[in-house]
Parts: C-alpha cells; sequence; structure tokens
C-alpha cells in the first residue's frame, strides 16, 4: 500500500499511479545527479597507510610501529600487536598511542630494542567511528624476509558465530522497531477499533517484546563481537562496563530505558484508551498518546542514528535527522503494512475506512523514504563507480529494485481499495448476528452457568458467521492476497536494509581500494625523476634541484638529491631538507632529511611512501645564513 487511493472508480485510481509513476521518474533524475556531482563521504574507517608499510624491507629495526586511518576509531589494549618470526610479541605490549595530528588519524605501538632480523607481522584490530568493528594484518621484515610461524587471521573483525548472531539479533531490532512503531500508529491514526483487537495487541506487544530481547542480545555480545569473537566473554563484567562507555553501548542502554516508556504507552493504547468510550475523551486521549509516542518513537530511532553510518562523515549534524526521519518512515509503511495484514485475517471489523486511511499514510510514507534515501545514497556511495562496484552499492541497487517490486504490488492492493466497499458485508453481518430463537432464550434459562456458556457460544457463533462472510468478498480476499504479497517482499526488504547498515559503505571501500589496503602488496610505479630551477635571491643563489626516487612506489624507496649551480658544476649548500604531502588524502608533510655524501650530492634510504597518488614535494636550498627558498613539484608515485 503505497497510495491515497480513492472511494471508488478506476479512472480516480489511474491519477495516484501516475503521480507515482512522475516520482519515481524524479527520484531516478535526482539520484542520478547526486550520484554525477557527488563529493567523498566518509564511514567505516579504512587503514590508509603505515610505517614501515606492508611488504617493507628495513635495515636497522624501527624504534615503533605506526598505522594511519580514515577517521576517528576507538583502540583497546591489544589493537594493535606486532609478532617476530616465533610468534612472540615484539611490542612492548601497552595501549597504543595516539598521534594523531589535525585531519590525520594515526596510533602507534613502541618496540621492544634490539629485535633480529626476520618478517615480522602486525596484526590490528579497532572500532570505527560508526560502531562497527574492523581488522587486518601485514608484514614488514628487517634486514631481509624470513619464514614466519604467524599466519595472518581469516576472520574479520565482528564474524565467526558471535558475528552471526549478532546481527540476526541487529535484524530482529530492526522488525521489533517496525511492528511495534508501525502498528501502534496504525491503531493511532488508521483504525482507532483495534486497540480493543486482540490480534492488533498481540502484534504490537511482540513487537516491543522482540526489540527488547534483541537489544540485551545486542548489548551483551557487543564485547565479544568487537574483540574476542568468543560467547563467553558475553558475562565478562569489565568488558560489559568497557562497552557501556562507547558511543554504541550508551545507544543500547539509551534504547533499554525508551523501551520501558514504550511498555507503559502500550498498557495506555491498549487499556485505557481501548476503554473509552466517550468521543471526545477519546479524541483528546488519541492526541495525547500520539504525542508521547512520536517522541518515544523518535527516540528509539535516535539510537541507531546516533550510533551508526549516519553519525560520522560529512554533514553528520543533517544526516542524523534523516536518518531518524527515513527509520520513522519505514516503520509507519512496513509496520503498517503488517498491521493491516493481520487485521484482515484475524478480525473481522476492520472497514473500508481505515484502509483507505493507511493507504494515504504509506503514501506519505514513500514519499519520505524517497527523499531521505537519496539523500543517504548520495552520502554513503558518492560515485557511479562505487554504487556498481562495491558491495554496498550492489546491496543498495538490490533494495531499490526490492521497493520497485513493493510498489508494483502495492498498485494492485490500491485498486482492490479503491472497490472496497462496507455496505453489503454489513447488512450480512447484521443478519448473522440476529439472535435465533434458541439463543433469545438463554435470557430466560435459571441456570446462570449455562447461561454464560451459551452466550459464549452464541458469541463465537456469530464471530465465525461474519468471518465467513467477509472471508467470502472477492474485494476483501483480492485486497488480503496483494498485501500479504506485499508484506513478504517487505521481509527480504528488511533483510537487505539491514546488511546495508553493517556494509562498509562504498565510498569508503572504493577510497580504501585506491590506497594502500592493510594486507595487500605494495603499489607497483616507476623510478620518478624531477628537475627543478631556484633562486634564493642571494650571491650563486641560482641552481637547480634534481631528483630521483627509486623505484617510485608504496613502500620503501631510496631518494637522491643531486644540485647543480648556474654554471652546471656541482654546488654545495648549507642546509637542504624535503618534506612529501598527499594533499587529496591529508597525509604529510612527511619530513626527509638527506645525508651528504659528496660534492652537490645528497641521499636518503628507507623513505616511506604510504600511499599511491599525485605527491607533492617539497624542497627548502639555504644557500647562506640569510638567503634560503623552497621550491615544490607534484609527481605521481605508485
Amino acid at each position: 500500500m503505497s497510495a491515497t487511493a480513492p472511494h471508488a472508480g478506476p479512472s480516480p485510481i489511474r491519477r495516484p499511479l501516475a503521480a507515482a509513476a512522475l516520482l519515481a521518474a524524479l527520484v531516478s533524475l535526482v539520484f542520478g545527479l547526486l550520484l554525477a556531482g557527488a563529493g567523498p563521504a566518509s564511514a567505516h574507517a579504512a587503514l590508509t597507510g603505515s610505517d614501515p608499510a606492508d611488504g617493507a624491507v628495513v635495515d636497522t629495526a624501527p624504534k615503533e610501529v605506526t598505522l594511519s586511518f580514515s577517521e576517528a576509531i576507538a583502540v583497546g589494549d591489544d589493537s594493535i600487536r606486532v609478532l617476530d618470526p616465533s610468534g612472540k610479541r615484539a611490542d612492548t605490549d601497552t595501549e597504543p598511542k595516539d598521534l594523531s595530528e589535525g585531519s590525520t588519524v594515526r596510533y602507534g605501538v613502541a618496540l621492544h630494542s634490539g629485535l633480529p632480523d626476520g618478517t615480522y607481522t602486525v596484526a590490528w584490530q579497532a572500532i570505527s567511528a560508526d560502531s562497527h568493528p574492523i581488522s587486518g594484518a601485514f608484514t614488514f621484515s628487517i634486514g631481509a624476509p624470513s619464514d614466519t610461524t604467524v599466519a595472518l587471521p581469516s576472520q574479520e573483525a565482528g564474524g565467526g558465530p558471535v558475528g552471526v548472531v549478532y546481527d540476526i539479533a541487529r535484524y530482529a531490532a530492526y522488525g521489533g522497531f517496525v511492528l511495534l512503531v508501525g502498528g501502534s500508529a496504525f491503531v493511532l491514526v488508521c483504525w482507532r477499533g483495534g486497540a480493543t483487537a486482540l490480534p492488533m495487541q498481540r502484534l504490537v506487544v511482540r513487537g516491543w517484546l522482540t526489540l527488547t530481547a534483541a537489544t540485551l542480545v545486542m548489548l551483551l555480545l557487543r564485547n565479544p563481537y568487537t574483540g574476542s569473537g568468543k560467547f563467553a566473554d558475553a558475562f565478562d563484567l569489565a568488558g560489559l562496563q568497557s562497552v557501556l562507555d562507547t558511543k554504541p553501548g550508551a545507544a543500547l542502554v539509551s534504547r533499554l530505558l525508551l523501551l520501558g516508556a514504550a511498555a507503559l504507552f502500550i498498557a495506555v493504547l491498549f487499556g485505557t484508551y481501548a476503554r473509552r468510550e466517550d468521543e471526545r475523551e477519546k479524541k483528546d486521549l488519541t492526541f495525547g498518546l500520539a504525542v508521547g509516542g512520536g517522541v518515544v518513537a523518535t527516540g528509539i530511532a535516535a539510537t541507531w542514528a546516533m550510533s551508526e553510518h549516519a553519525s560520522t562523515g560529512i554533514q553528520a549534524n543533517i544526516a542524523m535527522p534523516v536518518d531518524v526521519l527515513h527509520l520513522l518512515a519505514v516503520a509507519a509503511w512496513l509496520g503498517g503494512l503488517a498491521s493491516l495484514l493481520v487485521a484482515l485475517y484475524r478480525t473481522p471489523d476492520i472497514g473500508s475506512a481505515a484502509v483507505r486511511r493507511f493507504s494515504a499514510v504509506a503514501f506519505g510514507s514513500v514519499v519520505v523514504l524517497a527523499a531521505t534515501g537519496i539523500y543517504q545514497s548520495w552520502r554513503q556511495v558518492g560515485s557511479w563507480s562505487a554504487l556498481t562496484g562495491t558491495r554496498y552499492g550492489q546491496l543498495l541497487i538490490l533494495k531499490v529494485a526490492l521497493i520497485a517490486v513493493l510498489l508494483a504490488v502495492a498498485w494492485f492492493s490500491r485498486r482492490w481499495t479503491g472497490r472496497l466497499t462496507d455496505s453489503a458485508v454489513a447488512s450480512e453481518e447484521a443478519s448473522a448476528a440476529e439472535p435465533e430463537s434458541e439463543s433469545e432464550s438463554v435470557s430466560a434459562d435459571p441456570d446462570p452457568e449455562r447461561a454464560a456458556q451459551l452466550a459464549r457460544q452464541r458469541a463465537a457463533l456469530t464471530a465465525t458467521k461474519k468471518k465467513r462472510i467477509r472471508d467470502a468478498d472477492p474485494q476483501r480476499s483480492g485486497l488480503r492476497r496483494s498485501v500479504l504479497a506485499e508484506a513478504a517482499v517487505a521481509v527480504v526488504l528488511l533483510a537487505v536494509t539491514t546488511m546495508l547498515t553493517s556494509t562498509e559503505p562504498g565510498r569508503t571501500e572504493e577510497e580504501a581500494a585506491g590506497g594502500t589496503p592493510s594486507a595487500s602488496a605494495p603499489a607497483a610505479g616507476g623510478p620518478v625523476n624531477l628537475k627543478m630551477p631556484f633562486d634564493t635571491g642571494g650571491q650563486n643563489g641560482k641552481g637547480t634541484v634534481r631528483i630521483d626516487i627509486e623505484p617510485g612506489r608504496t613502500g620503501s624507496n631510496d631518494l637522491h638529491v643531486w644540485i647543480d649551480g648556474s654554471d652546471g658544476k656541482p654546488m654545495d649548500v648549507p642546509e637542504l631538507k624535503l618534506a612529501l604531502t598527499l594533499e587529496s588524502k591529508d597525509i604529510g608533510p612527511l619530513p626527509v632529511v638527506p645525508d651528504r655524501l659528496a660534492e652537490g650530492h645528497w641521499s636518503a634510504s628507507a623513505v616511506q611512501i604510504p600511499m599511491a597518488g599525485d605527491w607533492k614535494i617539497d624542497v627548502t636550498v639555504r644557500t647562506s645564513d640569510i638567503d634560503q627558498v623552497t621550491i615544490d613539484k607534484n609527481a605521481k608515485i605508485g
């Protein structure tokens, strides 16, 4: 159900259909424009570089190992481990040091002194700012590569049986939220009589129970999910305390507190509200419940927005409220759809007016979903190549296709809604409810127990007759079938949406693939040769700097600098400094101080290039105490 259906007649139905088609065309156009001109967004941190680099061979043992990331991360005591060829810890086994500067996120661990030659393994694990665990491993060698007994971990952080259960709980949490919020909204907005219907009460209460249980499971499994991957650590009190100190842990606790308020809302909705008969009092209570329930639902939706993809990256202050609107629209549409399905199959009393009101709610929800979905897609994908070439983009395409199928099925539901009428069914139900002579004698029966039993039998018989009459209505039967098909597609759609929330966004995946992944070979490149004229302004201040970088790829490089005077002969200068900057990734400047080898010749070995790209090379030449100049030139490395 996704559009407001007319009261009758086929002609008006075509107008909402045409509007929906126009809306779909506009969505496609805007989606294309946004992706075509999208800038970068950020979510799921990625390793952008390390020192030593992956696969590097250094002459002497470094004092520390540092790792750089694309965004802020949370680390613990064992987040970075360095293992020698025999598998023993080569680091000092302390919490990584935060070496971040400005927009550059960097962490390091100190190494033991006097490390022998051989191949060392660096294994790291952290929690991204959007709450998802990330991990990786790479190797470097001291002196020369050697055999190692350390095997690179094959299981990513958040995987294994704990990861499977955590993902199931994540899906159940979304499902419970949809039933709780969507079912409550359906009762208040579309069918107030549903407050007295036992199937509707069960639907909403089961949604609350599912969301509560899933949240508790996620809170207990959060520590092993982001750490050891062992179920036994779910009851580690120290680990649970550390989880409560994190943003995801605080969000889960907040959700549990809000669910306590939601329990009170449910009690009033299906208790006091259901028993109210005075229309004015019921109207006032409806308004109060709508406001209170809206605040609670918004708060629960915000627990996702504040701890996952929307909370990090560009425009987070806009992305979080947009994400809340998106979740509420999903709940109103899909939760209302589930409520309508239950009402059509389990209750004989829902009328055509309630169905049409839900059709209007569903149409509004689709409009909100389209607008918020476009913004989220622009923010998380960012380019056509990321849309088609990453897992996140492919899941997004699948989600859009499922929505298209859902809207197509909803078109049939709208047709059945337009034909739905209560008049014929109401008259037949009235005749079914007429007391028979045998039932009329119940009140005259002197035995109260037998009278009560006969009354119950009479009520059950009347309800059965009503249900049989409604089931025989072809319009109502057709609507039930189409809504059932919608619900089936919605279940798959919700599963895909849940997978999207735990998948690395396409932009970040593409960016990481273009950089230096944590366990890939150094990027291929070629020697870099530069010639840069300079003039410090003083006497004998003119000359030319020649730079060679070999092999000119990511990892360890040898750098040679020659300075020729204006006469073309080798020229010595009192001071020479270099710095490398990758401005597109906010890396650098990385200082290089070469050693003088001969007149007019300097060199530096093991110069680390952490990532392929267009590097700016700054050269500072000082020819006297007061005459100095800095020149620069860009070079493609890797």
